[in-house]
């Protein structure tokens, strides 16, 4: 088993920036910390919290926040946090190669027929002519860090054009919104209750759809520390099945409507707890409901598109080319599929 602490983990990641992680997890009386961003993506983990799923496995879980995908990595690798759903990024595959890290599952994914991901321009670059894709050339997009999912998608829709654009990074979400409203970046890409929303202000505007170019992109992935995956096996698949029947409630309310619009309604009183706090329920329920998207059932794992990501993020020198699939995924866990 591999462990590295706090300061180890940073000096894999460079300079990664980290702070308020938990203490580790007692692994004895199964307690643990799971990590989420506070998007309608990660239901699957508040409502395995909030209906006893999790506890009906055996596990007292605590919710830990970040506010983008690579810290969340550093806290797995530093054994701060013990599970944790967020998109592949370049350090989540570094530390992999170190030994650190394994992917076990699949979380979020663009699906044809449901509503994905947006590509964004700023009100300034739209009315300067930024209406579509295919007019990127010469722009510059938003990401979080160099390897983030934002600058995967966002070359991934440049490349498909033809065209070349800069990206910043900003670090966080609020900062990448806060320079797509302000004219300081001209484009991004992020879910729809965010998007959404930011395109009905009128601040921004919404020009394609990721699911166009990357149609079965598995946009976030589970994962866990190598010696979770190696050595607490019980308790790792105890974790993905309380996820699991979070993923499955949540898929058949949001998606299948098996409830009608009262199990929506109580759906996005439970996510309200997570998602949009700061808002009154009444104005935060029409980002929630539009952030419908489809989260996979039994954490199936799409290794076709974990696969492509990979070699974007080798092709890119962002990693090492030796990295395998092995290296990055351990898939002895859950259903993996060719989509």
């Amino acid at each position: 088993m591999v462990k590295f602490n706090r300061r180890q983990t940073l000096g894999l990641m460079g300079a990664a920036a980290v702070s308020g992680l938990a203490t580790p997890a007692i692994a004895m009386n199964k307690k643990i910390v799971v990590g989420a961003l506070r998007f309608t993506s990660h239901s699957g983990s508040f409502v395995a919290v909030e209906r006893g799923y999790f506890a009906d496995a055996g596990l007292d879980v605590e919710l830990r926040f970040f506010q983008a995908a690579q810290p969340m990595a550093v806290a797995i690798a530093s054994g701060d946090v013990d599970y944790a759903v967020t998109a592949i990024s370049g350090g989540l595959i570094s530390l992999a190669d170190k030994g650190a890290i394994k992917v076990i599952g699949g979380a979020l994914s663009e699906e044809p027929g449901i509503d994905g991901q947006k590509i964004l321009a700023s009100d300034a670059a739209f009315k300067a002519g930024l209406t579509s894709p295919s007019q990127l050339g010469g722009k510059t997009f938003g990401m979080s860090t160099a390897g983030s999912s934002f600058h995967y998608m966002g070359s991934k829709v440049a490349n498909a054009e033809g065209v070349e654009m800069s990206f910043k990074p900003l670090q966080k979400v609020g900062a990448i919104i806060g320079a797509l409203k302000s004219g300081q970046i001209d484009a991004w890409s992020i879910v729809p209750h965010i998007a959404k929303p930011l395109a009905g202000s009128g601040a921004v505007h919404i020009i394609g759809d990721i699911s166009d170019y990357l149609p079965q992109y598995q946009v976030t992935t589970v994962f866990t520390s190598s010696g979770n995956a190696a050595d607490e096996r019980q308790q790792t698949t105890d974790f993905l099945a309380g996820f699991g029947k979070g993923v499955s409630d949540y898929n058949s309310t949001m998606i299948d409507k098996a409830g009608g619009d009262d199990g929506i309604n109580e759906m996005v009183d439970l996510i309200h707890k997570y998602v949009y706090t700061d808002r009154p329920r009444e104005k935060a329920a029409p980002s929630i409901i539009n952030g419908t998207m489809r989260i996979n059932d039994g954490a199936r794992l799409n290794v076709a598109s974990v696969r492509d990501q990979l070699n974007w993020f080798q092709s890119e020198d962002l990693v090492d080319g030796g990295v395998t699939m092995d290296t990055l995924v351990d898939a002895s866990y859950v259903e993996t599929f060719e989509a």
